[in-house]
């Protein structure tokens, strides 16, 4: 069994945290992707989707733990870079 990480009263104790062998700590096998949104999103867009095709997004969307905008908006950034 992984041993749970302790609380921490300052940002300091967590750095020096961070600095050991977390194997203890961290099972592998449940790694997950993680991404992150720099750019801010200040436009907008408005799009119609026919109900049945929003109703299959926001699923794929939810099996993915994401809201569906910001689903749709990585399939969009995926296109675009993929080639």
């Amino acid at each position: 069994m992984k041993k749970k990480a302790p609380k921490f009263k300052s940002d300091k104790e967590a750095e020096d945290f961070l600095e050991q062998d977390l194997t203890d700590y961290i099972d592998p096998r449940k790694a997950q992707r993680v991404t992150f949104e720099f750019l801010p999103k200040t436009e907008k867009v408005n799009l119609r989707f026919p109900p049945e095709l929003l109703k299959e997004v926001r699923k794929k969307a939810a099996r993915k733990g994401m809201s569906y905008q910001k689903y749709i908006r990585q399939v969009v950034e995926e296109s675009l870079t993929t080639r």
